[in-house]
């Protein structure tokens, strides 16, 4: 059985997912002055998105804690978790802020973080959905 074919692969994803976004949330509310001179992202967007992170981190605990997926939401994250990257690329072509060399890697590495995640969220649901209905044949 391949590691994608698990039927724990989508909530140990669903685990990384709340692990990242709680540790990136309490970065930037536990540090958000030095953060931000560090980034160049002004103060409000960095404890804004970091209680957001903080909170979608126990909601995605939450769905990692089920027996069973829930497929929908976990679908609703893959689109989130999209966007979320399109925003950052967003964020940094905008101009809106001076981000400075580090605020582009911590914009960044959040954007790929969370693709990364969605691919793997995706193939999860797609490897349960292919399960699902070959127990049912």
């Amino acid at each position: 059985m391949s590691v994608f074919a698990s039927p724990r692969f989508l909530p140990r994803v669903m685990w990384a997912d709340a692990a990242s976004c709680a540790a990136t949330g309490a970065l930037q509310v536990a540090f958000t002055g030095a953060l931000a001179a560090l980034t160049g992202l002004p103060a409000p967007l960095l404890v804004g998105t970091g209680i957001f992170l903080l909170a979608y981190a126990a909601a995605a605990a939450l769905m990692a804690m089920r027996r069973t997926p829930p497929r929908t939401l976990i679908g609703l994250v893959v689109l989130g978790n999209f966007g979320w990257a399109v925003a950052c690329v967003a964020l940094l072509v905008s101009g809106m802020f001076p981000v400075t060399a580090v605020g582009i890697a911590w914009v960044l590495a959040q954007a790929v973080c969370v693709v990364v995640l969605a691919e793997l969220q995706w193939t999860g649901l797609r490897r349960t959905r292919g399960a699902g209905r070959m127990a049912m044949a």
